[in-house]
């Protein structure tokens, strides 16, 4: 249900309190929003009745926020942004449906643009939007139809569809090197993996225990200092072999190695699947 029409002020009124906030005067607001000082007083008078709290005073010739206008501005611009985000999917999309998918960075990059190439071929009916979340989130809260998600089914209030496995192996400067040299070398590390180095010294009968290092949030960035010579990182196959291929990076192990998780097409549970979902998660199989 739609509040009220009293507690819907009209965009424009939205807008000249969101630029004077952030530009710090009406004079500047008026600029930006090519309209005179006197309007954008009057926006802002019109909002303040509708509203029915004072948002600003006046400071000699100026105008000034008061801590409920400051505050209100700040919502605003969260709603202003969506409300744009919004108009751009619907205008990108025209008329065709559209998904809106969470995606990781080098997973998208690597495995699932190149299946994308295919699907729009298939379904041109269906525009595909990706935006980049590295943990799980709320979907009653975020804009999306569903996600992907890398690890055990430990996102809790969603559906799950196997997507790949996942392997993995070092990358450095060097070539293949025992595991136990390894463990003297600088480990880069990926702040979602915990313990990842940890299980793959496991995996080759070594005790590895407080391993330090550098962090970083995604693949690519830690690619990037392994090829720097800041350490070695531990790379998904997808990432690894497109780094070997151009050069940048050498196998510092002689295989790969299969890791516990799994990436998973996951979607709220008990939300029914939109005609564009069901085909999406009939294509990737």
């Amino acid at each position: 249900m739609i509040a009220p029409r009293r507690f819907l002020p009209s965009v424009s009124s939205l807008l000249a309190l969101e630029a004077v906030d952030r530009l710090g005067t009406a004079t500047a607001a008026a600029e930006e929003l090519a309209l005179t000082h006197s309007a954008v007083s009057r926006q802002l008078k019109a909002l303040e009745e509708q509203i029915g709290v004072t948002l600003f005073r006046r400071e000699g010739k100026g105008l000034a926020l008061t801590q409920a206008g400051r505050d209100y501005a700040a919502a605003t611009r969260d709603y202003l942004q969506d409300l744009a985000r919004a108009s751009l999917k619907i205008r990108a999309g025209g008329e065709k449906q559209s998904l809106n998918l969470a995606t990781l960075p080098s997973f998208a990059t690597h495995w699932l643009l190149p299946r994308l190439r295919d699907f729009a071929a298939a379904h041109p009916e269906i525009t595909v939007n990706l935006s980049t979340r590295l943990s799980p989130f709320d979907f009653s809260r975020e804009p999306f139809d569903a996600a992907i998600h890398f690890g055990l089914r430990d996102w809790q209030g969603v559906a799950y569809h196997e997507l790949a496995r996942e392997e993995m192996i070092p990358a450095a400067l060097q070539g293949p090197v025992p595991p136990e040299t390894l463990l003297r070398q600088p480990l880069l590390h990926l702040d979602s993996r915990p313990g990842a180095w940890e299980d793959w010294f496991a995996r080759h009968g070594l005790e590895a225990e407080r391993l330090r290092g550098m962090l970083f949030d995604q693949f690519g960035h830690m690619a990037d200092a392994a090829a720097l010579g800041l350490g070695v990182a531990l790379l998904p196959r997808m990432l690894a072999e497109a780094e070997f291929a151009r050069g940048r990076l050498k196998p510092a192990a002689d295989h790969y190695t299969p890791v516990e998780g799994a990436y998973w097409l996951v979607w709220p549970q008990g939300r029914a699947l939109s005609p564009a979902l069901a085909r999406f998660r009939a294509f990737l199989g």
